[in-house]
């Protein structure tokens, strides 16, 4: 079976529910259901934002390098290799841009804490909530009720920060890095602490991120791991299959037929 046979067999075994557009910004959210019900064991590939996965059935876990979490369950950026599974999974994910990340989270680079870790009890209280409630609709605006809250009380990232952010999502990696302190109008040193104190990670990793992010799904989509390599801003083939290795622990082969990639045209209708 090729990739796009691979992709297309995966895509097909989920429920996929999406909300309406424009809820808030820097917040997207999927719900997901199993179909037909069974066993599930994913790797995650990482993506240039932190994750939320609130588990509304009875058993989906994350297997981390530092351990295993279940229930409501966040992943800071660049997490290193994770893995999602259980039985008749039903989940609502919800991937924050980073500079929201900071208020309603504030979880570092790399993390992966249970939401209690970072809510407390209201972490419960709103996993409560969405499992009571009946329909995805009623889940999204219980999740985009509580971010919204925890928003206007938490403490925004530095709009310099959040320019450099935008500046390099918006070139798909590939800005300047050197460049992004005088256009953000502060000197380097001081870019780069704020920088990796607010978002997680150094503007070079994070560009790192952010470009391997194009490549994969670029290798989902069909293209060659050379020609990803060529239009991507990799020195060269081999560079490609390092960065691969070090985000995801796959080959560029095999993260082209990854099943999580599977399910992005329907569940964050992928663009850059």
């Amino acid at each position: 079976m090729g990739a796009a046979e691979s992709l297309r067999a995966a895509a097909a075994i989920w429920d996929i529910a999406t909300p309406t557009p424009g809820r808030l910004p820097g917040v997207r959210m999927a719900g997901f259901r199993e179909r037909p019900a069974g066993a599930v064991d994913l790797q995650v590939i990482p993506y240039p934002a932190v994750t939320v996965i609130v588990d509304l059935g009875e058993g989906l876990q994350v297997d981390h390098d530092g351990g295993r979490e279940s229930g409501a369950v966040v992943a800071g950026l660049a997490p290193g290799v994770l893995r999602g599974g259980g039985r008749d999974v039903e989940c609502l994910q919800v991937r924050l841009s980073p500079v929201v990340a900071h208020a309603v989270l504030g979880v570092p680079s790399g993390a992966v804490v249970g939401l209690a870790d970072l809510w407390g009890r209201s972490a419960a209280r709103v996993s409560g909530r969405l499992r009571a409630a009946r329909t995805w609709d009623e889940r999204f605006a219980i999740v985009s009720a509580a971010l919204g809250e925890r928003a206007e009380r938490g403490r925004a990232v530095d709009p310099e920060v959040a320019f450099a952010w935008r500046q390099l999502v918006g070139s798909g990696g590939r800005a300047r890095i050197d460049e992004l302190a005088t256009r953000a109008g502060w000197g380097r040193q001081r870019l780069w602490s704020r920088f990796r104190a607010q978002i997680g990670l150094s503007p070079k990793r994070a560009a790192q991120l952010i470009r391997f992010d194009v490549a994969a799904h670029r290798l989902a989509g069909g293209a060659s791991p050379a020609a990803v390599a060529a239009e991507g801003g990799y020195a060269d083939q081999s560079h490609l299959h390092r960065e691969a290795r070090a985000f995801a622990g796959l080959t560029p082969a095999a993260l082209a037929a990854a099943p999580w990639l599977a399910v992005d045209d329907v569940a964050w209708a992928y663009r850059r």
